[in-house]
């Protein structure tokens, strides 16, 4: 049997419920985005369309605080929906209309995905409570789709587990893509200790299964889940993440499978470094979606020396698309030692450990927001950053060249520098106010104490972001009980 080994896995980097003490919080979409239509995963330099689940045409916000209390349930969750024009409502498991009861460690909320799962013009809402105990099987884990309607999001169907005795923890990982090109939204669906994703056909609520080559003994499955048209095919394409399956190291790593006519197969599949994180994007302007992949672990002396990254503080990795896949064997390495990017790499650092792509300064070029959410500022330790990187403008792909390097010290980016942080423990880029510039949505999951803040950093015109406060758990009616860390994970 191959020797699994295990990478060093950076405490606030945006991982899925692997056990009952992690949990990760979700903010999808844009908070004040004017015009959006029904969510499909990204394609070639088409970023991913906003949620709206009531069909006015203006995007709304799905934020989840899974290790919220709720009527005094530590851990059972919630997720708050931020309707465009400023109404918010926030949903438990004892919200009318929701599958189940809200219970102490459900985990509701721990991951969540969006799109229109039945076909109907009004985006879903696909919310994972991991921690559920379904019947006698302690945390086996459960999936509900909250429907769309002109009301918002009013009714929820529990999503069958296909294979209830074959895994624990269903729900913790959540995807929406059209992995069969029929134009529908599928749900792929994968827990951390089985190495098999389960795809839940849009429209028909039908399912398959499809096996990854990763490693899934003692626990350690499947890591993540992301996708995207990486062959350019027009239909979308699926990226798992965990231990690699018979290798002498068993190191970390990703892996393409194909999206077909039938849906998604491991037939054909390409290997990828390592890297938790992954997005994905025309960033060279070729049709085809490359593959960026976040590496932001700890220094480890055993480490293969050909794994970038390890032995700094974190590095991205970018990985072109082709008509047969991701191209694994000229992989782009940008780090904090790169030419032209702010700082140096650091044990700790974590750069890498969020990231996302998108047209931050409206030139039509993708541009990479980078979280290093373990960087240490003037003596404050795990205080974050965040690093903006920009499409070149000859259109190669990004580059290191006029990086901008932001924290809370930053000006315009509201309070200051603190100890445990993690500004930057989740990035995302979305066009907020229809300016066509790209705002930065930022994560900060330590911020008071563990209750977690978001900083919807937008994008001026003399290239700087800027905000005038922060959304707390305050402003979502998310309780403050325990530590909710809101800001840890933004919904793809």
């Amino acid at each position: 049997m191959a020797k699994h080994r295990r990478v060093p896995t950076p405490s606030p980097t945006r991982i899925r419920l692997a056990t009952a003490t992690a949990a990760a919080a979700a903010l999808t979409g844009g908070l004040f985005v004017a015009g959006a239509g029904a969510a499909t995963a990204a394609t070639p330099g088409v970023a991913a369309s906003d949620a709206d689940f009531n069909g006015d045409g203006v995007a709304d916000t799905a934020t989840s605080a899974p290790f919220a209390y709720v009527n005094g349930k530590a851990g059972a969750g919630v997720v708050s929906v931020l309707y465009g024009g400023g109404k918010h409502v926030t949903i438990s498991q004892n919200s009318t209309g929701v599958p189940g009861t809200a219970e102490k460690n459900d985990y509701f909320g721990s991951d969540t995905a969006y799109g229109d799962f039945n076909e109907d013009g009004y985006d879903d809402l696909a919310v994972g409570a991991p921690g559920e105990d379904v019947g006698s099987d302690v945390d086996g884990g459960t999936a509900a789709i909250l429907y769309g309607s002109a009301n918002g999001l009013t009714t929820g169907k529990t999503v069958t587990d296909p294979r209830a005795a074959s895994h624990d923890r269903f729900g913790s990982m959540l995807q929406a893509a059209d992995l069969d090109g029929d134009g529908s939204s599928d749900l792929a669906v994968a827990t951390p200790n089985s190495a098999t994703v389960d795809v839940v056909r849009g429209g028909t609520g039908s399912a398959y299964t499809v096996a990854a080559p990763v490693w899934s003994g003692g626990g350690d499955g499947i890591r993540n889940l992301h996708s995207g048209d990486i062959n350019g095919d027009g239909i979308d394409d699926l990226l798992v993440n965990g231990y690699e399956k018979d290798s002498p190291e068993g190191w970390n790593a990703n892996f393409y499978l194909p999206g077909t006519g039938s849906g998604v197969t491991s037939t054909g599949y390409v290997k990828l470094p390592a890297g938790i994180i992954t997005d994905v994007g025309d960033v060279d302007g070729d049709g085809k979606g490359d593959v960026v992949l976040g590496l932001a672990w700890d220094p480890d002396p055993e480490a293969p020396s050909d794994v970038p990254g390890v032995q700094k503080g974190g590095a991205v990795l970018i990985a072109h698309g082709t008509e047969s896949g991701p191209d694994a064997s000229a992989v782009q390495t940008i780090d904090q030692d790169t030419a032209g990017v702010p700082g140096s790499g650091e044990s700790g650092d974590y750069f890498g450990n969020e990231l996302d792509l998108g047209d931050v300064n409206g030139d039509g070029r993708l541009d990479l927001v980078v979280g290093a959410s373990g960087e240490n500022l003037d003596g404050i330790t795990d205080a974050g950053s965040v690093t903006v990187l920009y499409g070149a403008a000859d259109g190669s792909g990004i580059t290191g060249a006029g990086a901008k390097f932001y924290s809370q010290d930053t000006p315009g980016v509201p309070n200051a520098n603190e100890k445990s942080d993690h500004f930057g423990s989740d990035v995302h880029i979305d066009d907020l106010d229809g300016d066509g510039r790209g705002d930065v949505v930022v994560g900060a999951s330590g911020e008071n104490g563990g209750n977690g803040a978001v900083y919807a950093l937008h994008s001026n015109t003399d290239d700087t972001l800027s905000a005038s406060a922060g959304i707390y758990t305050s402003t979502l009616g998310i309780s403050a009980s325990g530590t909710p860390y809101l800001g840890i994970n933004f919904a793809d």
